[in-house]
């Protein structure tokens, strides 16, 4: 920074009160009236959009379809172990285990007795019901007595196998890491942590009743994710960081940032061949949906998943730009860009290994799969479930680079183009006068 730069910055005592809503504890200072009608003109069109678009492809729920047994598409019940007893896995008609000898890796085929869980229907017409399941020594999961698990119905199965233990029930941990989560953010974030929370729960209802119910009744999943990711970034934005203009234009950074992810995921997606169709859960989908634009799919996930990260780093480098110039009316345009890609930079750097990470520990079981697989480094890198990842995590970062600059550029624009700030302005440079000639 140059000897001017850093003057121009130092922030000036003179003026006290008009620098008494800066930094993070107030609202910002209210931009003039002409500036917000320019920015209204900006964003209320597309708010309307936004709402004309969540009017007419609203779903009204998941459409019906026939259970398939399939996967996660099974209906279920409720259960609870009532009681476990040891038992020989051969005299309880248990099938072999598969072992010739050690385990891949050296380990020893796990030995022991079997244990014969008898389990009691807790919910639906048949509560009460009991029935057993054989738990062998090598199995992942062992159950206790009075432990509460999901079971799986088959209604046109054999009476002695409709039911059977598929997962545990997992509500009562959840329920206190959520409510520890909840409390944490009110205790730290106090009044705009509870907005926070709020607009958390708004948005996973706008994913849920509007984006994932909308995706099934076949509309273009890339416009549904399109809108329903603008309905999701203007309620979380407003209602954490307020009606003003310093949000707006994280609002318009986010939005420019979005328009580019969407357009590079179409461009490579479409370049790469990639199908988005890698996995068995979307198979299935697909399969009970047939409508379902798999490819489009893809591109949706692309545009949420970025979303909530290009929010952190809009309003970041926006609240920036805002307090270098509360504390220094006098910046120009070009000192405050300076100043704040200089802070951007910063935060780029912590931001894309961030976005890396988070894909890489998704998949985390997935590459440990390749590491061992007898590939080469690019043929693993560009088979289709790979690269998959590799375009969603690079075009999310590219968003996420370009959203600072954009952002940041925008922020120095509105702050200089405000009358009041440069009222303020002129009135610091005027008092840095009259004190230099005093002295």
């Amino acid at each position: 920074m140059s000897p001017t730069e850093q003057q121009s910055l130092t922030p000036t005592h003179h003026h006290g009160h008009s620098h008494g809503h800066s930094h993070s504890h107030g609202p910002p200072n209210p931009v003039s009236a002409h500036l917000r009608k320019v920015i209204a003109a900006v964003l209320i069109p597309f708010a309307v959009a936004v709402l004309a678009g969540l009017v007419v492809m609203w779903p009204g729920g998941a459409p019906p379809h026939k259970h398939s047994g399939l996967g996660l598409d099974r209906e279920t019940r409720s259960g609870r172990v009532v009681k476990i007893e040891e038992q020989d896995c051969a005299a309880a008609g248990a099938q072999p285990q598969q072992e010739s000898g050690p385990q891949p890796g050296g380990a020893e085929p796990p030995k022991g007795p079997c244990e014969k869980s008898e389990i009691e229907v807790t919910s639906g017409p048949d509560k009460g019901r009991t029935f057993t399941e054989l738990v062998q020594p090598n199995a992942s999961r062992h159950y206790s007595v009075g432990q509460n698990v999901v079971l799986a119905y088959a209604p046109k199965a054999p009476k002695n196998l409709q039911y059977a233990v598929t997962d545990v029930d997992r509500n009562v941990p959840m329920a206190v890491l959520a409510g520890i989560f909840a409390l944490a953010v009110i205790v730290v974030g106090r009044l705009r942590g509870v907005f926070a929370l709020v607009a958390l729960v708004i948005s996973f209802a706008v994913l849920t009743m509007f984006i994932l119910p909308a995706i099934l009744h076949g509309s273009d999943p890339l416009l549904v994710a399109v809108v329903g990711g603008s309905a999701i970034m203007l309620i979380a934005l407003y209602m954490c960081h307020g009606l003003n203009a310093r949000t707006s234009v994280a609002v318009v950074g986010t939005l420019t940032s979005l328009m580019l992810i969407g357009l590079l995921s179409t461009v490579f997606t479409g370049w790469a061949h990639l199908t988005g169709d890698t996995d068995d859960q979307t198979g299935l989908v697909h399969g009970l949906y047939p409508g379902i634009e798999i490819r489009g799919l893809l591109l949706a996930g692309i545009i949420i998943g970025s979303l909530g990260v290009l929010d952190d780093v809009t309003v970041t480098q926006t609240s920036a730009v805002w307090e270098l110039k509360e504390a220094n009316p006098s910046a120009s345009w070009r000192t405050l860009y300076g100043a704040g890609m200089r802070i951007g930079r910063d935060h780029i750097a912590s931001v894309v290994n961030t976005l890396v990470m988070a894909y890489a520990g998704a998949a985390l079981p997935l590459l440990l799969l390749f590491s061992i697989a007898d590939s080469g480094v690019a043929k693993v890198a560009t088979s289709e479930i790979v690269a998959e990842e590799i375009v969603r995590t690079l075009v999310g970062s590219i968003g996420l680079v370009a959203s600072v600059p954009v952002t940041t550029a925008l922020a120095a624009l509105v702050v200089s183009a405000d009358r009041h700030n440069t009222k303020q302005g002129k009135r610091a440079r005027g008092a840095r006068g009259r004190r230099r000639r005093a002295k």
